[in-house]
């Protein structure tokens, strides 16, 4: 298989997606990582992640719905150390997944990336990914992976504004996510609804001027900065992002 070329790698990755075998995609997409991505496979490479990833999330929630609800049952401790231990090993999962994308970034993907849209998409990822660790993750741990977060986000929106339109999918998908972060992470919600509601007004100012290709993911990325805006004058819902 060390011999198929850049484009069969690719070919299988695009295969293993509708199978849903996103294990197989990121091995797949090991082998092409020499060179800067190309937008789709950027696309890829992104939806790998986001599967393997937001599957190990959604296991996450579940248990810890299901451990809040034991405890207050008054359940018997040897159940609820199952649960716990249980809950451990996703969380484990979880961070090995996430440590193997910021790895990449940080090793390849970034270092070999010349083109700011490259740039800005990888330091949203990073953001993104230290921002499912906060999550989780406790003390000294949930502090780094805030810490790095905020400094990726930080550093993709300044490229961002200044390199990118304000209807670029990439300068909205970050705003989006970055301001779910400082939502529901840091807890600040006067500076998410800035970022949110800033994205926005810029972009629909200019959403008539967004060609075909893009219109499609700009628009899509609007109603859900919209819909978060929304949702945050009611704590009780959950944000959206765009992962």
């Amino acid at each position: 298989m060390n011999k198929f070329s850049r484009e069969e790698f690719l070919f299988l990755a695009r295969i293993a997606q509708q199978t849903e075998r996103f294990n197989d995609m990121i091995e797949f997409i090991k082998h092409f990582l020499d060179q800067e991505l190309n937008k789709e496979e950027r696309s890829i490479l992104s939806a790998a992640y986001k599967n393997v990833v937001g599957n190990k999330r959604a296991e996450l929630r579940v248990l810890t719905a299901i451990e809040q609800k034991e405890s207050r049952k008054q359940t018997d401790q040897y159940t609820l150390n199952y649960i716990r231990n249980y809950k451990h090993k996703i969380e484990g999962e979880l961070k090995n997944s996430c440590a193997e994308i910021l790895n990449l970034i940080d090793t390849t993907l970034y270092p070999n990336a010349k083109q700011v849209d490259s740039k800005v998409f990888y330091l949203k990822m990073k953001g993104d990914y230290n921002r499912y660790l906060a999550e989780f993750l406790l003390d000294n741990e949930y502090h780094g992976a805030v810490e790095q977060a905020t400094q990726a986000y930080k550093e993709a929106d300044i490229l961002a504004k200044s390199n990118l339109s304000t209807t670029s999918p990439i300068r909205l998908g970050l705003h989006l996510n970055q301001s779910v972060f400082y939502y529901e992470i840091l807890q600040n919600a006067t500076e998410a609804i800035r970022i949110a509601n800033d994205a926005f007004e810029q972009a629909i100012a200019q959403v008539d001027t967004v060609n075909e290709e893009n219109y499609k993911d700009c628009t899509l990325i609007m109603q859900l900065l919209r819909d978060n805006l929304t949702l945050w004058n009611n704590p009780e819902e959950e944000a959206n992002d765009d992962q």
